[in-house]
């Protein structure tokens, strides 16, 4: 099966307090089914083959649904977009929290998400852990499913010079929400699906899903929708400008190799020819 379309994607999420233990120590992160879900974040972009390798063409960065939606609508809503588009999906430890979350609020509300369990066959599909055509937990590419030790997002953003998070993290999420600022959350998650498709972008000329000019356009088409979305969504152009002054050997842009010269057949005097 080929995608047509690439999701980077990212949640942020809260403790469900009428799950979660009372007594469950505040400095221990808990488990997914713990969770709600109060943002749901994403770079899509297409998937053009034409070149003979991939290039990913940005058509949107934002975060699903309004302001007012409940996490049901959250919920109904991704799924729904899932379905209908059946991405690649990438993620940063997708495989050990924001896949697990997103199926078992999906049970909480009753939602059937079967194109995520029945999609493809046995050997390629959602599921399978080793198929990152389908699935792509970067952090377990990255990491060789554990043979090297795991890092974080933010340890791949240095490493390439991408400013990773801006504007919050994680553990301050249900404090930013219990203080209203939703808009906050949304545009923090944003950030962390932006650092994601740029660092799958480079694992994509690393693994030869790319060669440097299709990773040099695929940045580009990030870039124009910064451009084009910053007076609106100040967070992006904040990303932006961090990520063009980084000072890594090639934090946007890679080498584009110069063709070979073809060696002109040696000229042979009259009494050699043929």
């Amino acid at each position: 099966m080929h995608h047509d379309t690439l999701l980077c994607l990212d949640i942020e999420t809260m403790p469900d307090r009428q799950i979660l233990p009372a007594d469950w120590p505040a400095e221990k992160f808990p488990p997914p089914h713990c969770h709600q879900i109060v943002a749901i974040s994403f770079v899509e972009a297409a998937i053009d083959r034409s070149s003979g390798v991939e290039r990913y063409r940005v058509t949107e960065c934002r975060s699903g649904g309004d302001l007012d939606y409940d996490e049901e609508r959250l919920i109904r809503g991704f799924w729904k977009h899932f379905a209908r588009t059946l991405p690649r999906v990438v993620t940063w430890n997708g495989r050990g929290f924001d896949l697990p979350v997103l199926r078992l609020r999906a049970m909480v509300y009753g939602v059937p998400v079967p194109a995520w369990f029945q999609t493809g066959d046995k050997w390629n599909g959602y599921t399978q852990r080793y198929q990152p055509d389908f699935n792509c937990d970067l952090m377990e590419q990255v990491a060789d499913y554990g043979a090297s030790q795991r890092i974080g997002l933010q340890d791949i953003a240095d490493l390439i010079g991408l400013p990773g998070k801006i504007g919050g993290h994680g553990s301050e999420v249900a404090d930013m929400m219990a203080r209203g600022e939703l808009e906050k959350v949304r545009a923090y998650c944003e950030s962390d699906v932006l650092t994601l498709y740029a660092a799958y972008v480079r694992w994509a000329l690393l693994t030869g899903r790319t060669d440097p000019a299709g990773h040099n356009a695929s940045v580009d088409s990030l870039v124009e929708c910064l451009v084009r979305e910053r007076a609106d969504r100040p967070h992006l152009g904040t990303f932006l400008d961090l990520w063009q002054a980084s000072t890594r050997p090639a934090p946007m842009h890679v080498p584009i190799p110069r063709p070979a010269l073809v060696a002109e057949p040696p000229h042979l005097p009259s009494e050699h020819v043929l």
